[in-house]
């Protein structure tokens, strides 16, 4: 069995929420009609190029909730998984060293990818060796920093619970891939960008001068309440701005076909004035 996982991020510092990472994991037996179904649907469309958050407009905008509803009905019928990740800037980390600091880009895609998806808990489906393919959209860190990371993620497969259910991250398919050429790296773009947009309370924002939002950002808003319906179809009563429960079975944070985890630092402070109003 071979797992196939495209990630992203999105807004380092956001007003209230912020380092946000996202990704999707395809068993390899449905890449192949996962990305053509996408790719006739954006075809469907007129969609030749890339797709991205930054590129919804009104005009746009019928033509990106066809693409959003094909990539969430792939999701429901759990032919994919998706997972996005956040930290609440009322969580302040204490205690950090400068090396802590630098590196914090790194180590929080490292823990995202170690527990987001949990994929300690895959054997309840999938007993026997895993391979994890990994696909991450270009990092804007050097080639050495990114090289280290790598050596990380592979380092995780020596992980005991990793090693428990049996999952084996190859180093020869750890890549940076370009979204243009990735029909599910631009879904989860999108869906990442939404999510970053609501709870950064993007949706109020107004042009310098002006007593009225953009229609771009009318747009957007439309765009990002489709796709908390098209979630909240699969998990009612989605709060976008928490943690998705387990109910009470760990092992659906594997078998949940969408999450959200809200990270909060082990050692932190209380700072109640950088909360959302």
């Amino acid at each position: 069995m071979e797992f196939v996982i495209y990630t992203d991020e999105s807004d380092k510092e956001g007003e209230y929420f912020s380092n946000f990472y996202g990704g999707v994991l395809v068993r390899s037996v449905d890449l192949a009609p996962v990305i053509g179904r996408l790719a006739e649907t954006k075809a469907a469309q007129n969609f030749h190029g890339e797709i991205k958050w930054t590129k919804v407009t009104d005009n746009y905008l019928a033509k990106y909730i066809e693409v959003m509803d094909c990539f969430f009905d792939i999701i429901a019928s759990d032919q994919a998984k998706v997972r996005i990740m956040f930290t609440n800037n009322t969580y302040v980390p204490k205690g950090l060293t400068p090396e802590q600091k630098q590196t914090e880009y790194h180590r929080l895609y490292y823990q995202f990818i170690k527990h987001a998806f949990g994929l300690r808990h895959c054997e309840c489906e999938h007993p026997g060796a895993k391979r994890i393919r990994l696909n991450l959209d270009q990092m804007p860190t050097n080639s050495e920093e990114t090289a280290k990371f790598k050596s990380y993620v592979v380092s995780l497969g020596r992980n005991p619970d990793m090693r428990r259910a049996s999952i084996h991250f190859d180093p020869q398919q750890i890549a940076e891939v370009s979204s243009h050429d990735h029909a599910l790296l631009q879904c989860l773009d999108v869906v990442l960008g939404a999510m970053a947009f609501r709870l950064n309370n993007k949706h109020r924002l107004k042009p310098e001068g002006q007593t009225r939002r953009g229609k771009k950002t009318i747009a957007k808003e439309k765009l990002y309440r489709h796709i908390l319906c098209r979630v909240r179809e699969i998990y009612p009563n989605f709060n976008i701005g928490e943690s998705t429960g387990t109910q009470g079975d760990l092992s659906n944070r594997w078998r949940h076909p969408y999450r959200h985890w809200k990270l909060i630092p082990k050692n932190h402070e209380r700072d109640m004035s950088r909360r959302k109003p």
